[in-house]
């Protein structure tokens, strides 16, 4: 429980230290900083639990051989497979809860979490409103802020763009300003003082337009959120991370199972433009007779008084054509990896509870190989193979998003690499090995240095 407990400790911490700057100084009351600091703890789970195996486990076999238990256990004729029987089938035990609290537990704790974190932003707008950078995220709208207090109310060097598709993006200029949510949430205020207004009005087709200056005093500006809210709404709707394995099985066969609404989009988009495509089977009352005439070229059989309008509609129509091809090239390949998301999802949830086997593998035996207790030397090789673990899960998943490799070989790239390591180290300790004993390697290493030494002394 300890090393569980570090173990997510350390993952909360970096979760925090990705948002420090978003969080601190943001006005979030006490209830809403523990509820957040929950939600990331039970989130980083399913991560620290194969971390905390594999520290527990190398601690445990080191404090045996340091106090020399496991070579009385071995002179009593116990095999180290047979003494670490028990704890496998405690780490498969946890390996099936891990499985369980990712595919039942997770999921709502994602929602939820990816619902405080909007509750934050549309309650405190702040926190993506940084100082000398452009926000976007408000439909219709572009602000830039100079500075800001530490309450994020008080701000100054405001300057707003109206983004319109008249001649000009109408924009606003104020020198400070005050900035807060209404009480139903729905809208951003911000109430400016001493700035300018400019606003060009007149048509596209004209070069006769007015162009305004206001100066003003105190000027107030609501903006709705209500687009951001919808939008942020679908993206929590529409995240894997949110779905159980049989909900992500659904969706996945529901998403592959596209083929039929592809061919009948294509044919609805490309009958209207290839209209010759509906007398395709006419090419069979020729059969194989001859033909009484040769059939002319193209060119010669169209008139010059209408070949050059022909030839433009030929052209706007292979336009549409190309422009139709490519939407739906564009949605299949939306769908694609549609698949490929979900699909990493589902392997996911058994990848990271495989994990707890495959670095119980590899703990048992290192530890009884380094033979070290205590927290120093156990947690130095616990990191080193957990961000092996953790290099070899992020770059097979990148190559699974991409498309280069398959879903299943990006996401058991990691397992299939260190399964074979713990075996090796599995071996290596039923034989008591030196392989990390220093003396050893100096033994070994002695004749090759007197040997060199002889060498340069002629």
């Amino acid at each position: 429980m300890a090393a569980l407990a570090i173990c997510i400790f350390v993952l909360t911490m970096q979760f925090f230290w990705l948002y420090i700057d978003d969080l601190v100084g943001k006005g979030l009351d006490f209830i809403t900083i523990i509820e957040l600091i929950g939600l990331v703890s039970v989130s980083t789970f399913t991560t620290a639990l194969p971390l905390a195996l594999l520290f527990s486990s190398i601690m445990t076999f080191g404090n045996l051989g340091e106090s020399f238990e496991l070579v009385a256990i071995k002179a009593a004729g116990i095999p180290l497979t047979r003494f670490m029987r028990p704890l496998f089938l405690f780490a498969v035990l946890l390996a099936g809860l891990a499985f369980l609290f990712a595919n039942n537990i997770i999921p709502v704790t994602q929602m939820k979490l990816t619902n405080l974190k909007y509750e934050i932003i549309v309650a405190k707008p702040a926190i993506d409103l940084k100082e000398g950078v452009f926000y976007d995220k408000i439909d219709g709208y572009v602000i830039k802020l100079g500075k800001k207090e530490a309450n994020d109310s008080i701000i100054h060097n405001i300057v707003i763009f109206e983004k319109r598709y008249g001649l000009q993006d109408n924009y606003l200029i104020a020198e400070s300003g005050v900035m807060r949510v209404s009480s139903n949430k729905k809208f951003l205020e911000f109430i400016m003082y001493n700035g300018w207004r400019y606003q060009e009005r007149g048509l596209r087709s004209t070069t006769n337009t007015e162009f305004t200056r206001l100066y003003f005093k105190e000027y107030k500006k609501v903006f709705d959120l209500k687009s951001f809210q919808i939008n942020k709404t679908n993206d929590i709707l529409y995240d894997p991370k949110m779905l159980s394995v049989r909900q992500l099985g659904k969706a996945i066969d529901s998403i592959s199972n596209m083929d039929s609404f592809f061919v009948k989009r294509t044919e609805q988009e490309l009958t209207p433009y290839l209209r010759f495509l509906l007398y395709k089977d006419s090419t069979q009352l020729f059969g194989k007779k001859e033909l009484k005439s040769p059939i002319k070229k193209l060119a010669q059989m169209i008139p010059d008084s209408v070949a050059r309008g022909v030839s433009e509609a030929a052209g706007y129509q292979l336009s549409s054509i190309d422009n139709n091809f490519k939407m739906l090239g564009q949605i299949y390949t939306e769908n694609k990896n549609a698949v490929a998301i979900h699909s990493i999802e589902w392997h996911r949830k058994f990848t990271l509870s495989i994990a707890c086997l495959v670095l119980f593998l590899i703990g048992a035996p290192l530890g009884s190989i380094i033979r070290k207790g205590g927290l120093g030397t156990p947690m130095i090789s616990a990191i080193i193979f957990f961000v092996f673990f953790f290099l070899f899960n992020n770059f097979g998943e990148k190559l699974a998003k991409s498309g280069q490799w398959s879903v299943f070989n990006g996401m058991w790239l990691s397992s299939m690499i260190l399964v074979p390591i713990g075996l090796f180290l599995i071996y290596k300790a039923m034989r008591d090995s030196q392989l990390f004993n220093q003396e050893f390697y100096y033994r070994l290493l002695q004749p090759i240095k007197v040997t060199l030494q002889k060498y340069f002394k002629k």
